[in-house]
């Protein structure tokens, strides 16, 4: 069933090429200087991978899911936070525009982010509203050809250097999600402004701060889809970005995996490699187990979306087993190093600090499990 194309082998093999060669590399640096990584993401941009779902019309690649998929698990193989860059670009911010923007917001919105013209990101939880995201307390009150905007979203990947911002404000916070709207904002709108700047335990290239609006000013015009429609766009965004995630967890996952093998076959106790042990071996065992399962449930969640099924339980299936998968392979990976795997000097240490946030961003594991839940009941 999961025999891949042609196609999306070379998709695999060029996104393999970049992160081995050129991502790879500079991952340890970029973790401690926490130095966006502007070069990296222009040769995502050269190599169609900012723009994937985009048609070519608004200067995308015109791709499937799963090509985006398989793409997106070699680049955070080598950098998770390059990972998280690229899939808010794609996922978050370009994805809703192309699913509910007019013709007028693609073209002055999503070839931008296609190209890597500009950053985008998605600015939907706030204070009172992560897990709950129809608590929106961001207000938006019409105001003749414009709507006005009050309120702080915070966690938001990409904040810093975003120029699109997709968002949501609510028309009437009493009535909860059912006033929710979603806009299209410009960084330069007045009233626009990045506020604090989190430091973070992993994923350190890509940045993550708050956004405040206040009397944010927001033409009419840049309304996405319908008026009170927005938490509509919201999840059913969410759910193409939990693939996203998914597929970052995978490159970590892999990359645990990979460097416990290395180390196992080189490190001596007892008088052998520590490969030889039956403890490490099932150790790795578990790892490659929880590993392919996990690929598994995430091309099938893909290849469901790319035929247009309804995958929004198999979106979080493969969210959350990938994401426990990844914190499972990294904590096995450092155990396998011993040590060493306590030390900066290794990359396990950084893999398993990258691996915990994918268990709570676009939805903690808490959140999978009643999305699957409900499915399994009704």
């Amino acid at each position: 069933m999961f025999d891949l194309s042609e196609d999306h082998r070379n998709i695999q093999s060029m996104a393999r090429e970049l992160a081995r060669e050129e991502v790879l590399p500079g991952a340890a640096e970029r973790d401690r200087t926490h130095a966006f990584p502007e070069a990296l993401v222009g040769k995502l941009a050269e190599l169609g991978f900012l723009g994937v779902f985009a048609p070519e019309a608004y200067g995308g690649s015109e791709l499937d899911l799963l090509s985006y998929v398989l793409a997106l698990e070699e680049i955070s193989y080598a950098d998770a936070g390059l990972g998280v860059i690229m899939s808010v670009q794609n996922s978050l911010a370009g994805w809703p525009i192309l699913s509910f923007g007019t013709h007028e917001q693609k073209l002055k919105y999503l070839t931008p982010l296609a190209t890597g013209e500009k950053i985008g990101c998605y600015a939907l939880t706030e204070p009172e509203a992560g897990s709950d995201a129809g608590s929106q307390r961001t207000r938006c009150v019409l105001d003749g050809d414009h709507y006005v905007l009050d309120g702080t979203k915070v966690w938001i990947t990409n904040g810093p250097q975003a120029s699109i911002i997709v968002t949501y404000a609510n028309l009437d916070v009493e009535s909860r999600y059912k006033g929710v709207c979603a806009f299209i904002v410009e960084r330069d709108f007045p009233g626009f402004s990045v506020g604090k700047i989190e430091d973070k335990m992993g994923i350190s290239c890509s940045s993550t701060s708050e956004l405040v609006y206040e009397g944010l000013r927001v033409p009419q015009a840049n309304l996405l889809h319908q008026e009170r429609d927005g938490f509509k766009v919201a999840m059913a965004t969410l759910d193409g970005g939990r693939i996203g995630i998914a597929a970052q967890a995978l490159g970590i996952a892999q990359r645990a995996l990979d460097l416990a093998v290395g180390y196992a076959k080189e490190r001596s106790t007892f008088g052998k490699p520590i490969a030889k042990h039956q403890a490490i071996q099932w150790k790795l065992a578990d790892m490659k187990t929880r590993l392919e399962a996990a690929r598994l449930l995430t091309w099938r969640a893909a290849t469901m979306k790319d035929r247009g099924e309804r995958a929004s339980a198999e979106c979080s299936m493969a969210k959350l087993y990938a994401s426990e998968a990844a914190n499972f392979c990294a904590y096995e990976a450092v155990q396998i190093f011993g040590g060493y795997g306590y030390s900066r000097e290794y990359e396990v240490e950084r893999l398993y600090r990258d691996a915990r946030i994918t268990t709570l961003y676009e939805g903690t594991s808490e959140i999978q499990r009643m999305v699957i839940a409900k499915h399994v009941l009704s």
